[in-house]
């Protein structure tokens, strides 16, 4: 490993062992990086340096239809976002005190401003940990204990769950809030601050953000990588798939704080110095007017999304909903992950908008998208070939490649791996070299990998991963719970609908109503975790399914 640049070792001190790490592939010239780098230069800095600042790099929507939320929208250029980043970078720094390699957890939905904190801690040789908007003080407080965060930066909207986290969190020291007029906010700070900010030199293989999923226990687990993993998705993927250009508007609904909305809309835009439009707010409804409004040319969502935006534009085609049909003249590409994609699906956005899907399999635990393919070599229910600079085979129990067409697990090799946060499970994701990515696969006679099931208990519902078990602790905390499980079942809309079954306490108050036993039961899980983890299916048993030694048979229930 290189001289770190890194003064709090935490993050390099929990790296798992050397023995456990996956074997990582670097054959591509574009991936041989230098021992020092900073991803902010090579992300922001060099349009700037090139004498291409005044390009436009990203626009704030606000929440509102169409985009607009009552307030006048932002636009920066390259040149704009730099000088942002750089007084960030200096608050950071000067005001708040963090040193490289210290943790800052990033809270806010998608907004330049986000954007720009981002920029600000790689530029001060920080690592980035980034929340959903959605995640609630629990959650919150399993992320800090985790990373050990010792700074955050947060929306003024979403500061609520924050304090409430950070009471419990000794360890997380300072907290500054922004989008907020408050004299020691952000905002007010930046403006006392330089415009210039010199990078701190980091290590290529210096940690700069560790992202998080839930896995299938709960247990949050962190994915460490590095300033040249942030590139290497960049030189992968998107140059032999997505094929973006300079002049290109991206837009998609996926939080900053998933991977997927990393890449998609803010890293892989600004590579190729395009632009980006952040949505706070970017459901189907929402997120049609909004490419129709900035002229958006690339879009980034889960099929749940893009079914409901072909059924929206059909309906306003007939006349059947107000405000007639949404003009998508712009839109040029567009992207589906987060969840399998139905080739129903597939076909339906096609016959809609005459645009081919471009489908794709990334994992936290990767950074981004591993399987793919380009418009032209698409074939409904497939994912694609291994994208360049990527491996991948499916195996057996043993980690044996399995002749084509059989069922096993995917296993996948690239310059991005799994590095897991001080955590056991390391072990089972990395095996042999090869990272298991917890996904059941096969491969057919032409190459291509097609996508069977999870191999886990975890819930992929509408682009979120959702684990069971995390849902079952909180409904456990309900009165009238006595026992419960949850599960994934199919849907034709969501992928799959998360459903409880629950055994009720002997005179459970509320029994003998069922629906609204039910709705206070989803509307209990929503107050206790982030609410899209709530089941939208509960149905009451007598008893759960178990083993002779008590554990719960989850698969019977599936099979139910």
């Amino acid at each position: 490993m290189h001289r770190t640049a890194h003064l709090d070792t935490f993050a390099r001190d929990h790296l798992p062992p050397p023995d456990q790490w996956p074997e990582l592939i670097f054959d591509l010239p574009e991936l041989q990086f230098p021992e020092r780098l900073n991803c902010a230069w090579e992300l922001l800095d060099r349009w700037v340096e090139t004498g291409q600042g005044d390009r436009t790099c990203v626009i704030g929507a606000g929440a509102g239809a169409g985009g607009d939320s009552g307030e006048a929208g932002i636009r920066w250029t390259y040149a704009e976002l730099q000088a942002e980043a750089n007084r960030i970078a200096n608050v950071l720094v000067q005001d708040l005190g963090v040193v490289p390699g210290n943790r800052v957890l990033l809270r806010g939905a998608n907004t330049p401003q986000l954007a720009a904190c981002w920029f600000a801690v790689m530029k001060a040789g920080a690592i980035a940990v980034a929340t959903m908007p959605l995640l609630r003080a629990k959650e919150l407080v399993q992320v800090i204990d985790k990373a050990q965060v010792t700074h955050a930066l947060c929306d003024a909207a979403l500061a609520q769950e924050l304090e409430t986290a950070r009471a419990q969190c000794p360890v997380l020291t300072r907290v500054c809030l922004f989008r907020s007029d408050a004299a020691d906010g952000l905002e007010a700070r930046a403006e006392r601050q330089s415009a210039r900010f010199d990078n701190v030199d980091t290590a290529s293989d210096d940690c700069a953000l560790i992202a998080f999923t839930s896995g299938t226990t709960g247990q949050p687990k962190g994915t460490m990588h590095f300033h040249r993993d942030v590139l290497a998705i960049c030189r992968c993927w998107p140059v032999h798939c997505l094929r973006a250009r300079a002049d290109d508007v991206f837009i998609g609904s996926p939080p900053l704080a998933f991977t997927f909305g990393l890449g998609g809309l803010l890293l892989f835009p600004l590579s190729v110095g395009a632009a980006a439009v952040l949505l706070e707010k970017a459901s189907p409804e929402l997120l049609l007017p909004a490419i129709a409004k900035h002229r958006a040319t690339v879009c980034f969502t889960a099929p749940t999304s893009y079914r409901a935006m072909a059924a929206a534009l059909t309906a306003a085609s007939k006349g059947s909903v107000q405000g007639g049909s949404v003009d998508l003249s712009s839109l040029r590409k567009c992207v589906s992950a987060g969840e399998a994609l139905p080739a129903a699906t597939r076909q339906l956005w096609k016959d809609t908008t005459g645009i081919e899907l471009i489908d794709g399999i990334g994992a936290t635990e990767m950074l981004h998208i591993f399987i793919s393919h380009t418009e032209e070599t698409a074939r409904p229910g497939a994912t694609g070939r291994p994208v360049p600079g990527y491996r991948a085979c499916v195996v057996d129990d043993e980690g044996r490649e399995v002749p084509r067409g059989t069922v096993g697990k995917l296993a996948v090799q690239g310059p991005t791996g799994c590095r897991y946060l001080a955590d056991e499970r390391q072990a089972k994701y990395v095996r042999q070299g090869w990272n298991l990515t917890g996904d059941a696969y096969l491969v057919d006679a032409d190459g291509y990998f097609v996508y069977q099931a999870r191999t886990d208990d975890m819930i992929i519902s509408g682009g979120y991963n959702i684990a069971g078990p995390e849902v079952e602790s909180a409904l456990l905390a309900h009165p009238a719970v006595a026992e419960c499980a949850v599960v994934g079942v199919p849907d034709d809309e969501r992928g799959q609908l998360v459903k409880a079954f629950v055994v009720l306490k002997p005179g459970a108050a509320g029994a003998d109503d069922e629906a609204a036993l039910v709705k206070a039961m989803q509307d209990f899980v929503k107050a206790t975790i982030a609410p899209y983890k709530y089941p939208r299916a509960i149905e009451f048993r007598a008893s759960l399914p178990r083993t002779e030694t008590g554990k719960l048979q989850r698969f019977r229930l599936r099979e139910a």
